[in-house]
């Protein structure tokens, strides 16, 4: 989870959450919102990839920030919490969604790979 918000300072570096906090109306903004954390996911992944490289991590470190990024997941907490999922109110993305970008970034290990923009649906 640290390595997310560290993600979202690293945005802020990069002006990417100025961008996406000019956006208006409640869809837009929940789409906006949704790319700026999986984004954050996605450079938590590039984070873990560095550590790895550096021989930082410890066995099941990866694994631990997978199981993390699926239990924060949209659908997750509203299933647990409201006992029915509504996608239209997400503000975060999908369990599924979460991993896949954090995965993306510890595979690539390029905070180039981490453009959500184009990409959010997935």
């Amino acid at each position: 989870m640290i390595a997310h918000e560290v993600g979202h300072h690293v945005q802020n570096l990069l002006g990417e959450m100025n961008q996406r906090s000019q956006v208006r109306g409640r869809e837009r903004q929940n789409a906006a919102s949704i790319q700026t954390e999986l984004q954050a996911d996605c450079y938590a992944g590039v984070w873990a990839h560095s550590t790895e490289q550096r021989d930082l991590l410890q066995s099941g470190d990866v694994e631990e920030g997978l199981r993390a990024a699926a239990a924060v997941g949209d659908d997750t907490l509203q299933r647990e919490t409201e006992g029915r999922v509504s996608p239209e109110t997400w503000t975060h993305g999908s369990s599924e969604q979460r991993v896949h970008w954090f995965q993306r970034g510890y595979t690539s290990g390029s905070l180039d790979a981490c453009d959500t923009r184009g990409e959010s649906a997935r």
